[in-house]
C-alpha cells in the first residue's frame, strides 16, 4: 500500500481521490489550508494544514511519502488561475529540496491543450468565456512548465475529459495522451468518481511518468 499525501483534498476532485485511497487501502494525509474543512474520519486519513505555493510546505508535507497529489486550481475564477502555474514551480522545487528521497508527484491538469479529432485544441472552440480560457491556458503553462523545468521530479499530470462533473463510479474509463478521449457520439466526459478511479490506478500501476495523460469514457 502507499503513503499518499494531496493537495486540495476537500476539493470537488481531491476529496473523491481521498476516498477512493482509502477504500483501497492506502494511507492518506489530506493537506488544506484549514483542517476544520475535512470531517471524515479513518483509521487510515490524517488532516495537516500545508500551503501548496510554499515550497518549504510542499517539502515538509512530501517527506516520507511514496506520492504527492496535487488537485488544486481545478475550478474557475481568479483565485485558481493564481494557483496553477505557480503551484507546479512550487511544488517541483518543494521536491527537489528532497533530492532522491522525493515522492513522484501527481498533478491535476486541465483539458484545453488537448486536441481534438479535427486537430485543433479545446481551448480553440469558439464561444468560451474568457475566464474559462485563462484557467485552461494556465493549466497548458503548468504543463509546459513541467516537461520543460521539472528536472528529476517525477511527475505526471492528468487532465480530465472536456466535461467533468460529480457522477457515478463505475471503475471504467478510457486514456489517451495528448488528444481528447471522446466517445462513439463525440461527448468527452468523465465523472469525478471515475477520475479519482484512474487516478489512483495510475499510482498503484504507474504507466505516465514524465507524461501528460487523459481519461474519458
Amino acid at each position: 500500500m502507499a503513503r499518499i499525501a494531496i493537495f486540495g483534498a476537500n476539493g470537488a476532485i481531491g476529496h473523491r481521490v481521498v476516498s477512493e485511497a482509502l477504500d483501497r487501502g492506502h494511507t492518506v494525509t489530506a493537506v488544506v489550508r484549514d483542517a476544520s474543512s475535512i470531517s471524515r474520519t479513518h483509521e487510515n486519513l490524517s488532516v495537516v494544514t500545508g500551503d501548496v505555493l510554499d515550497p518549504a510546505s510542499v517539502s515538509a508535507v512530501a517527506t516520507g511519502q511514496d506520492v504527492l497529489v496535487s488537485a488544486v486550481g481545478g475550478g474557475t475564477g481568479p483565485g485558481h488561475l493564481a494557483l496553477i502555474r505557480p503551484s507546479a514551480e512550487s511544488l517541483v522545487a518543494g521536491l527537489h529540496a528532497l533530492g532522491a528521497a522525493a515522492p513522484r508527484l501527481i498533478m491535476v491538469g486541465g483539458a484545453g491543450s488537448l486536441r481534438m479529432p479535427d486537430g485543433k485544441r479545446v481551448w480553440d472552440a469558439p464561444g468560451l468565456p474568457e475566464e474559462v480560457l485563462q484557467i485552461m491556458h494556465a493549466h497548458g503553462d503548468a504543463l509546459d512548465y513541467l516537461r520543460g523545468e521539472a528536472g528529476d521530479v517525477r511527475w505526471t499530470n492528468m487532465s480530465p475529459a472536456a466535461r467533468i462533473e460529480p457522477g457515478r463510479r463505475t471503475g471504467t474509463y478510457r486514456t489517451g495522451d495528448d488528444e481528447l478521449v471522446v466517445d462513439d457520439s463525440g461527448d468527452s466526459r468523465i465523472s469525478t468518481e471515475d477520475y479519482a478511479v484512474a487516478l489512483v490506478d495510475e499510482i498503484e500501476q504507474p504507466r505516465h511518468i514524465g507524461q501528460r495523460f487523459t481519461v474519458g469514457y
